[in-house]
């Protein structure tokens, strides 16, 4: 049986090859396909695209993680209405909460389920809108240098296990891939724009996600 398998150089050159291949060769696959970005994507999510990003002003300086929560309706996780939302798609007509921001242009690079799917709509190496006017240590606009998550959450209600540990696997792989991003260089939506946010909320447990990095 042959399996056809992907694998990226430097997120840029794309190969399709067979395992009868590889092991014909001798080739040893050293890497965790699992976790292996290929084109500013992870491989372990669901890809749905965002019309909601453009270019950042300088690829190579991602160097900051923002957490996020969200649910809609606010408190509701058995509907698939934050992937509308990240599309574009929200209609008004389906919640009164949605006329409020079914007009809002706003995406992630990654959104967190509550049994720990995976969902991406940016690629990394393009800007996401998620922090908005934000701040952190005297700069601004943290779109342009951040990847911002997003766990399917509200500030009161606790997280999962399988938020906490699809979390800390994708912060690992990012920190590895993008050094800049440190342990003090991790914050939530709160710590960035103060007077707007609140997110992720008191429920969500910094030493437990930190400790594990």
């Amino acid at each position: 049986m042959s399996w056809s398998i992907y694998y990226s150089f430097s997120d840029k050159i794309t190969t399709s090859v067979t395992f009868q291949s590889l092991l014909a060769s001798g080739y040893s696959i050293l890497v965790n396909l699992r976790q292996m970005i290929v084109s500013g994507l992870l491989k372990q999510a669901r890809f749905i695209e965002s019309p909601h990003y453009n270019e950042r002003p300088d690829a190579d300086d991602i160097s900051l993680l923002v957490i996020h929560n969200i649910s809609l309706p606010p408190g509701n996780f058995s509907s698939n209405y934050v992937e509308k939302f990240f599309q574009g798609q929200l209609e008004p007509a389906s919640d009164p909460y949605f006329q409020k921001i079914a007009d809002l242009q706003v995406s992630a690079h990654l959104y967190i389920r509550r049994r720990g799917e995976i969902i991406q709509f940016v690629p990394f190496q393009k800007r996401a809108w998620h922090a908005g006017v934000s701040n952190f240590k005297g700069r601004e606009n943290c779109n342009d240098f951040s990847i911002g998550i997003e766990l399917e959450g509200t500030d009161e209600l606790e997280y999962t296990d399988e938020q906490y540990d699809a979390l800390i696997e994708v912060t690992r792989y990012l920190q590895q891939k993008y050094p800049k991003i440190t342990n003090g260089r991790i914050v939530g939506h709160c710590d960035i724009a103060p007077q707007r946010k609140t997110d992720p909320g008191e429920s969500f447990d910094w030493t437990r996600y930190l400790d594990s990095l």
